[in-house]
């Protein structure tokens, strides 16, 4: 027995790319239910690479050129983000998945209605929801009041959600009511081969509940555009659909007589769902608003601190902390390139971007930006700034939300990219290589810049 309440669509790759089912073998934000498998597509300087595709990319023929294969050597995580990428269909996905890839690096998986031992060298994780994950490792030398070096992201994106009641009927059709999540390109999902994916709640034989994932690897829905005959003035006066009334996508055409088996298999859920889509289910988001993370370094700290220990060392480890704020940036399109701010125009495959606004509508601040630049001036690695337009309204992060919580310094920063929120994002490969080596740069050599700067 199954409880919905949400699923998310997913697009299948179009011929001439393989199945969905070919691509089972993704830490970057953008985490839905569903926004096209969560896929970044990557760009190299003159061409794009689809990872391990049965067939050679179409924008390019013959063999696949000996650039591809040395981008693809031992030094890129760029194959390795699209495994990810390609498993995290859902942010219960994503979640499951790190669990995977963490449990088989050796950290070990805690529970947080019990008791923890931790112990200094050690490495955990725990989960909440299965939609979100705290993982951290302590140091050998650590001593208390030490802060925390957190990186940080969100595993949601924009999607479309199951109404709770989601069956109808129109014109013959068999229709899937959904509701908007996020702030999407909506248009970008019309006309796209769409499935669904998501959790479900089961119910068992001796009465206990379960949730199992979900994953429809074929297409199931679509949304149609109105044809151009019937609406000839769209490519003057642009596409402007109707979110409620135009976004509705198409299951199946109606069966006009059920089967002797349908009728004799009744569900609760008949008048609510069509039974088509009861394999897709409930759940209920945490969100970065959650205490989750300060919650955790609260316990560590205390799991850590020696009997006679102050009331204090929470707060003095929470001073010596820094938080990254890891999301994706507005890299400068050239179609329209006055969108910008004129000297703050972020490119693609120039390194991390680096997010400012006076109202803090991103948590960066001058010395938490100095600082995270020193780290990669001190590793080689280029860093960009970005501003928006005073004309222009600003978009926000998980950074101001974490930050504000307890005063954690945080820096917001992102990897250039275009399209930022459609069914199909565009990021530099070089980028994402960029980003993992200022990360864990970050993590190695933070500390020792950190102890160098004197600011009250």
């Amino acid at each position: 027995m199954a409880a919905i309440s949400r699923f998310q669509f997913l697009q299948p790759y179009p011929y001439p790319f393989p199945k969905l089912s070919s691509f089972s073998s993704k830490f970057l934000n953008y985490s839905p239910i569903l926004s096209n498998f969560n896929n970044i597509t990557t760009l190299p300087p003159c061409w794009i690479h689809y990872r391990k595709f049965s067939v050679a990319s179409p924008l390019f023929s013959g063999s696949i050129p000996e650039c591809l294969e040395s981008s693809e050597s031992s030094t890129s995580i760029v194959g390795d983000l699209l495994d990810y990428l390609n498993e995290s269909w859902t942010q219960f996905h994503a979640t499951a998945e790190a669990k995977r890839q963490l449990i088989a690096a050796g950290f070990h998986l805690l529970k947080e209605n019990e008791k923890w031992d931790l112990q200094p060298g050690g490495r955990y994780f725990f989960t909440r929801n299965m939609s979100s994950l705290v993982a951290f490792a302590i140091g050998k030398k650590y001593s208390i009041g030490n802060g925390f070096h957190v990186i940080a992201a969100h595993t949601d994106s924009p999607c479309l959600k199951l109404k709770p009641k989601s069956a109808s009927t129109k014109s013959g059709y068999l229709m899937v009511n959904v509701q908007t999540y996020g702030g999407g390109l909506w248009h970008t999902w019309f006309d796209r081969d769409l499935s669904v994916a998501g959790r479900v709640i089961l119910r068992a034989d001796d009465g206990s509940f379960l949730h199992r994932l979900v994953k429809i690897t074929r297409p199931l829905l679509r949304v149609p555009t109105l044809a151009i005959h019937l609406n000839r003035t769209v490519n003057q006066d642009g596409f402007k659909p109707n979110l409620e009334t135009h976004l509705i996508p198409l299951l199946a055409t109606k069966t006009e007589n059920a089967t002797a088996d349908e009728k004799s298999n009744v569900s609760s859920s008949k008048d609510v769902h069509h039974q088509l889509l009861l394999k897709v289910g409930s759940d209920s988001c945490q969100g970065a608003g959650a205490p989750t993370m300060f919650e955790a370094m609260r316990r560590i700290t205390e799991c850590l601190s020696h009997p006679s220990a102050g009331e204090s060392d929470f707060a003095r480890a929470i001073r010596h902390s820094f938080l990254v704020s890891a999301d994706m940036a507005h890299g400068v399109h050239p179609n329209f390139v006055d969108k910008h701010e004129e000297h703050h125009r972020p490119e693609l495959q120039k390194g991390l971007v680096i997010k400012h606004n006076a109202n803090q509508r991103y948590a960066t601040s001058g010395v938490t930006s100095f600082l995270f630049k020193e780290v990669a001036r001190l590793n080689s690695l280029p860093t960009q700034d970005f501003v928006v337009r005073n004309d222009m309204g600003c978009g926000s992060t998980i950074g101001p939300i974490l930050a504000s919580g307890v005063g954690i310094r945080t820096v917001d920063c992102g990897i250039a990219q275009l399209s930022m929120h459609s069914v199909r994002e565009i990021c530099g490969k070089e980028d994402v290589d960029i980003a993992y080596k200022h990360f864990k740069a970050f993590y190695q050599s933070f500390s020792s810049i950190d102890r160098k700067l004197n600011v009250d």
